[in-house]
């Protein structure tokens, strides 16, 4: 079931964007040399994590963690708290924080260097990439899944293009929506520091069109107005990135309905959890989703009447 794009308003949108915790405003994201919270007694975490699908390299990198409470909110606005609290002790997380991952992917095609998103712009992406091997020139192209601020923050370090010979790839109701925002809504006003002076470069795609050979689009609307996942297909094997289809690995796959505070249509997204989570769980099609647990790959299983999220072992190494 889908909803004409025309009934989110503008009120709701920016209610939504005010209610982001990923924002480039979030107080406490480690970035560079951070370490994650039990990590080795404080030793560096790993900021990529290289995986094979057919002929091509799939690298996702860590941008930045953060730690946040008050999930409940955020996560099961239409839940009760009994419910929400079972559900996380059926799966041994608290039901008052959990920690919060921001991971762009890296795309070799053999011929193309593809990066998808660009994370909240603090550095944490230029320094994930120089432990892939990569420097920002080296991008062929930069693809946009939504333009929240954790997407679209490193687009752009001290007024320049941080990836100065890419070109750009993005939705098309996605871009046109954001930059349309009259000044003052935090979201609006950093595309249009951020991604409209990019405009020139950037290609404005629609569902189901190809990015480059053997990557496709396809629209999970509902997080935002244009919100956009990508298909990978390579050597006769699939991954999907679902981007920010599913923000937490628990509570958004046992219970899709359960409302999520950053959500701008929040039956829409629904809708697209439900749609693209069942379609990776009955093919077993692994993902990789933005603000899973790093290194943030893994695969959908049935559970009841929603789904289970199995991170991904050895089962990509080649």
């Amino acid at each position: 079931m889908t909803k004409d794009l025309t009934t989110i308003s503008r009120r709701s949108l920016m209610g939504a964007a005010a209610a982001l915790p990923l924002a480039a405003a979030a107080t406490g994201v480690s970035t560079g040399a951070a370490t994650a919270a039990g990590h080795g007694g404080g030793a560096p975490m790993p900021k990529s994590r290289s995986f094979k699908l057919g002929d091509f390299s799939v690298t996702t990198l860590l941008d930045g963690s953060v730690s946040r409470d008050g999930v409940k909110d955020i996560f099961g606005g239409n839940a009760s708290d009994e419910a929400f609290a079972q559900v996380s002790a059926e799966n041994f997380i608290s039901a008052e924080a959990a920690q919060f991952y921001f991971t762009p992917t890296l795309v070799d095609t053999g011929s193309e260097l593809i990066l998808f998103d660009t994370g909240l712009g603090r550095g944490g992406i230029v320094a994930a990439l120089a432990e892939a091997g990569v420097t920002p020139d080296q991008i062929d192209v930069v693809v946009l899944t939504h333009m929240h601020p954790d997407h679209i923050g490193g687009l752009m370090t001290d007024g320049a293009a941080t990836f100065a010979n890419a070109r750009y790839v993005t939705g098309s109701t996605e871009y046109n929506f954001w930059s349309k925002m009259e000044a003052g809504n935090r979201v609006g006003d950093l595309v249009a520091k951020n991604v409209t002076p990019l405009a020139e470069k950037m290609a404005f795609i629609e569902d189901g069109a190809s990015v480059s050979s053997g990557i496709t689009a396809m629209e999970a609307f509902g997080h935002t107005p244009g919100h956009m996942t990508f298909m990978l297909e390579s050597g006769g094997r699939q991954l999907v990135l679902t981007a920010d289809l599913a923000n937490h690995y628990v509570w958004s796959f046992a219970h899709p309905e359960w409302v999520v505070s950053f959500d701008s249509d929040k039956d829409m997204a629904t809708a697209s959890r439900r749609k693209i989570l069942g379609m990776l769980a009955a093919d077993q099609v692994p993902m990789i989703g933005y603000h899973m647990p790093f290194p943030a790959a893994g695969f959908v299983a049935p559970r009841g009447d929603g789904f289970r999220y199995v991170p991904v072992s050895y089962q990509l190494m080649g």
